[in-house]
């Protein structure tokens, strides 16, 4: 296996910054991608940074993390969290360990938000915690925790 993580993010997350600040703050999804690089870059990893708005990529991108042999991906979903059976199944049907990670507590949201496709397969969960909680994912890849 080796040091590459993929960080994946779902619909909606190219407007960050500008999307809905009062929930998901102002930071970019590019100012967390440099903040990401620099951190993995320090704990000896690299990540390969990736968003779309479409469902099927993100399975397409879990299947390929591990034919990469990726250390782990960290998944922020959006809200194919709460819907997507599909990402659910490929998330089963590989061996790279998946966080699921996402910037508010969805738990505190909407009812519908309560429910995590993705966290039923996750081998953790990272949330509420903004930008950090991408921080705090990689840093739980590299002290071992998953």
């Amino acid at each position: 296996m080796n040091n590459l993580i993929y960080v994946l993010n779902g619909p909606n997350l190219n407007l960050l910054g500008t999307r809905e600040p009062e929930i998901y703050g102002t930071t970019t999804l590019d100012d967390i991608a440099g903040m990401l690089e620099d951190r993995a870059r320090e704990l000896g990893f690299e990540i390969e940074m990736r968003q779309t708005n479409h469902e099927g990529m993100l399975v397409d991108w879990l299947h390929e993390a591990q034919a990469e042999g990726a250390r782990a991906v960290l998944l922020n979903a959006a809200a194919y969290t709460h819907t997507s059976i599909a990402l659910l199944d490929a998330i089963k049907a590989i061996r790279t360990p998946v966080i699921e990670v996402h910037l508010s507590d969805p738990k505190t949201r909407e009812p519908f938000r309560h429910l995590s496709y993705v966290g039923m397969a996750a081998a953790m969960t990272v949330e509420g915690h903004g930008a950090d909680s991408y921080r705090i994912a990689l840093e739980a890849v590299a002290s071992g925790q998953v």
